[in-house]
């Protein structure tokens, strides 16, 4: 017994010491590393819109959660923040709410069938993800392959790991689930355990304060890893705690998840089982699940799965990327553990897929990223569909570019991140781009695009029938008597024409395939059942290169089941003319390029319908005017608006615009909430002031004219 203890210290102090050691040589130089692994919130410079702010210059002053600041996502670190409940006086706390809820038509329960659970650990946590209202890394890490996930868990080694907002409103969006983790570990845990457990009601007090958190931030439950020794006789108070939070979540969240992580054993001991047996069993029966450590072997999964009986899907293994002696060794491997997992008909549960990012993976993170992404989906299927309820729309956008455009107009062109901009995320498929044939599809960061900062460019050469289909959306939306409308954004070079592929299926199996298409393709209709003629669309106020088409259809008792893209040309006889200029018909190849900036997919062809500015309330709050030279000042205030009649707004976004004097307006960030913060924005002095405005966008993509749109007008105090 004294040497299986040992041996399990030994191998708990070097498994923390290879994590760290991996840690610090995988950051990869063009990632700002954090100085520690419990960073505080303001360890990094917050974006501004002043280019180049002058607080660059001084050491950032400690974190004050109470003073207004650019608004941050941040961590709870003690127990006494915990139990005061100081959290909900901090000024960041209003920004932190997640705007879009877990989506009417996903199931509150499980599927029955092997659930993917991502844990999300990343240099510490609170990088670039922590800016609630965006950064400025056009680079930063994002996840775009949410169709694959169930269950997204935020991890760092903080006590209370509150998954950042704008991770909250992005999975949502797609239909997967977002826990926190409460983590309790190293020397300080032991104290921390002594205080959590001291009582059972002090043990029922945390459970409660833990899901008052979640119910108020919009997040769905607790991973809760407890990885410090306890007393035997701290056993039956730590149930209370899990069982406790299980209940109260459930209460207060259909829905939620808590999953207890495989570290403490009913004795007390820090002892990773990898396996569910009788020394964790007593946990996971009191709670949603349970996420296995890493170091399984190949029949486990079986054995797991008869000990858990009916809930064998409720036992996530444990896969780490880093590898660190995780079953097949993680990296590019992944994949090999999840066929084994989904042979022993158990969840998984994928550590640290950001691997690819932090240890910058070639060719390139969106290249490397696609590709490991589609060894998973190769491997575990595909988790989520959409669109299943109306309306349906997508910019395609991943959270992060290099511009920012609103219906063609390119509003900013300098380098962001935000993922609560992040669009629904195409489920394009992964090709080696190692050989030049055929079409190239890629989600493109630097394209100017439509709307946000992402577009789907197709580019490369047609051959042979001289068309082309990408896959854009797995959709379950059953249509009823309504026709669905869509709209969609393209622009183009030559003849390079792009349509949607839309199939759909009915009770009885019959399936349909029909083309919305730009212009008449009477040599390719006899692939579809329907070819639909689109509709150009007048483009009032964007870029000319873009155009606007529209088109409806009515299939009563079907369903929408695939949205794909469709290259083609207007006529199949393409001439390529030789040095020599003459033609050549037999091995003609040409040249195809085409952009799609968005579709919107409607049961009404009915137009937004913003209410006037005059129906707002907008407000100031903060506001604070600084002298910073003898040419400008500068002006902080966090902008406040809502509708006067008191109803709450359905809208769900807003792009924020600042204004002075006679320049033209700019760009300042989009808020999902109500509230909007600005921080030291410069204004030069003399000037009659600084007008603010809130562009209302609506739930297709739309957006108000500015000069309809709700503002702020600041004037500077003498």
């Amino acid at each position: 017994m004294f040497l299986q203890k040992l041996l399990t210290l030994i191998h708990q102090t070097l498994k923390k010491l290879f994590l760290f050691i991996i840690r610090k040589m995988s950051t990869p130089t063009s990632i700002p590393e954090l100085k520690s692994p419990n960073p505080d919130p303001e360890l990094k410079t917050p974006p501004s819109s002043d280019p180049q702010p002058k607080s660059l210059a001084s050491e950032p002053p400690s974190f004050d959660p109470t003073r207004p600041s650019v608004p941050v996502s941040y961590p709870i670190k003690t127990l006494e923040e915990l139990e005061s409940r100081s959290y909900f006086d901090s000024f960041h706390y209003p920004f932190n709410k997640a705007s879009v809820p877990f989506p009417r038509g996903a199931t509150s329960s499980p599927p029955d069938r092997p659930q993917l659970l991502v844990c999300h650990d990343m240099a510490g946590g609170y990088g670039d993800d922590k800016w609630v209202q965006g950064g400025t890394n056009g680079e930063a890490y994002s996840i775009w392959h949410w169709h694959l996930i169930d269950v997204f868990v935020y991890f760092s080694h903080n006590l209370v790991a509150l998954p950042p907002v704008s991770w909250v409103n992005t999975a949502h969006q797609h239909g997967v689930k977002v826990l926190a983790t409460f983590i309790v570990e190293w020397d300080a845990g032991i104290a921390i355990a002594d205080k959590l457990l001291e009582t059972e009601e002090s043990s029922q007090m945390y459970a409660e304060r833990l899901t008052e958190l979640a119910v108020a931030l919009g997040f769905d439950g607790w991973l809760l890893n407890m990885e410090v020794k306890l007393n035997v006789n701290q056993i039956p108070n730590l149930k209370t705690f899990i069982s406790h939070l299980t209940q109260t979540m459930h209460s207060k969240i259909p829905g939620s998840l808590v999953i207890w992580y495989d570290s403490v054993t009913v004795d007390g001991s820090v002892l990773y089982q990898n396996q569910l047996t009788e020394k964790n069993k007593p946990f996971f029966d009191i709670c949603d699940g349970i996420f296995l450590n890493y170091w399984w072997r190949e029949h486990y999964p079986s054995r797991s799965a008869a000990v858990a009986g009916n809930r064998k899907y409720d036992v996530y293994f444990g896969i780490d990327v880093f590898g660190r002696n995780t079953f097949g060794g993680g990296h590019w491997n992944t994949s090999f553990a999840l066929d084994v997992l989904k042979k022993g008909d158990v969840s998984a549960a994928v550590f640290a897929p950001g691997w690819v990012y932090e240890t910058n993976q070639p060719p390139d993170f969106q290249t490397a990223q696609n590709h490991w992404w589609s060894l998973v989906e190769k491997s575990w299927g595909i988790a989520q569909r959409y669109p299943r309820v109306l309306p349906f729309y997508s910019n395609f956008d991943q959270g992060r570019g290099h511009h920012f455009s609103v219906d063609g107009l390119q509003v900013l062109d300098s380098s962001w991140n935000n993922l609560s901009s992040q669009g629904f995320q195409p489920l394009l498929e992964y090709k080696d781009s190692s050989t030049t044939d055929g079409i190239k599809v890629l989600v493109d960061l630097k394209e100017g695009s439509y709307r946000g900062g992402s577009n789907i460019t197709f580019k490369g050469s047609l051959k042979g029938s001289g068309d082309f289909t990408a896959r854009l959306f797995l959709g379950e939306l059953p249509l009823g008597n309504s026709p669905l409308y869509f709209t969609y954004s393209v622009k183009s070079k030559a003849n390079s024409l792009l349509g949607l592929n839309l199939n759909f299926s009915s009770g009885a199996g019959e399936k349909k395939s029909v083309l919305l298409a730009p212009a008449k393709v009477d040599h390719l209709s006899g692939k579809f059942s329907t070819v639909v003629t689109t509709r150009q669309l007048e483009n009032l106020g964007a870029s000319s290169e873009w155009t606007i088409q529209e088109s409806s259809i009515s299939l009563s008792g079907h369903t929408l089941t695939e949205i794909s893209a469709y290259c083609y040309r207007s006529d199949h006889r393409i001439v390529k003319l030789d040095d020599d200029n003459t033609s050549d018909q037999s091995t003609a190849s040409a040249e195809y390029y085409a952009v799609l900036g968005h579709i919107t997919v409607k049961s009404s062809e009915q137009k937004s319908n913003f209410p006037p500015s005059s129906s707002w309330v907008v407000e100031g709050e903060h506001i604070k005017w600084t002298p910073s030279s003898e040419d400008s000042k500068t002006v902080s205030v966090k902008i406040i608006w809502k509708l006067k009649d008191g109803n709450d707004s359905t809208f769900p976004k807003y792009n924020i615009y600042a204004k002075k004097a006679e320049s033209a307006s700019e760009f300042l960030g989009v808020a999902r909430v109500q509230a909007f913060y600005v921080g030291d924005y410069a204004v030069p002095s003399g000037s009659s002031g600084v007008k603010f405005f809130i562009q209302v966008c609506d739930v297709d993509g739309s957006s108000q004219t500015l000069d309809d749109s709700p503002s702020l007008l600041l004037e500077p105090t003498t």
